[in-house]
């Protein structure tokens, strides 16, 4: 009986996978999302798989052998696969599908060396900073008055809100 399983690729080999399995007839799910990344200083909507180096495969291994599936270039095996193969819940890959197709990607917050800031969460929550500079990973150092001495921290870039100059938040 057919079902959807999951499917890890080579790194990076997820696309090549997928056209490969589609030259042998075998369904196939690759969830993508764009994103607004910096890529060489400048901001770019990306998209890429969501799950990267896994693919969702829909067949019936009665018809299609799974030695077949981990030839197939790009692939490397199926996840679970040692005696039992565990099939995935057709709920679960519509969900997904649906989600993806809702999904609308959100532009990062713009925030300049010397803006001043205001902690929405964390253990800082309502105290102000200064904003210096951003990390990867959707994090930033900030400039922040501990017991009178100015100290640069590290902290989530999610947890911060701007000030505009009339101290009201933006």
């Amino acid at each position: 009986m057919k079902s959807w399983y999951l499917l890890y690729c080579k790194p990076r080999h997820e696309v090549r996978a997928q056209q490969n399995l589609a030259l042998q007839d075998v369904e196939s799910y690759l969830p993508m999302i764009t994103q607004l990344k910096t890529v060489r200083n400048k901001k770019q909507m990306v998209t890429s798989p969501l799950f990267p180096s896994y693919l969702f495969i829909y067949f019936d291994p009665q018809i299609i052998s799974v030695s077949k599936i981990h030839n197939t270039r790009g692939a490397n095996r199926i996840v679970g696969c040692r005696e039992e193969m565990t099939p995935i819940d057709d709920r679960i890959i519509s969900a997904l599908k649906i989600r993806i197709q809702d999904y609308v990607p959100q532009e990062e917050k713009s925030l300049t060396k010397g803006d001043k800031v205001k902690f929405v969460d964390g253990p800082f929550k309502d105290l102000e900073a200064i904003f210096d500079e951003n990390n990867p990973d959707k994090r930033c150092h900030v400039l922040f008055n501990i017991m009178g001495q100015q100290k640069r921290i590290l902290v989530d870039f999610t947890n911060l809100q701007a000030i505009s100059k009339n101290d009201q938040v933006v």
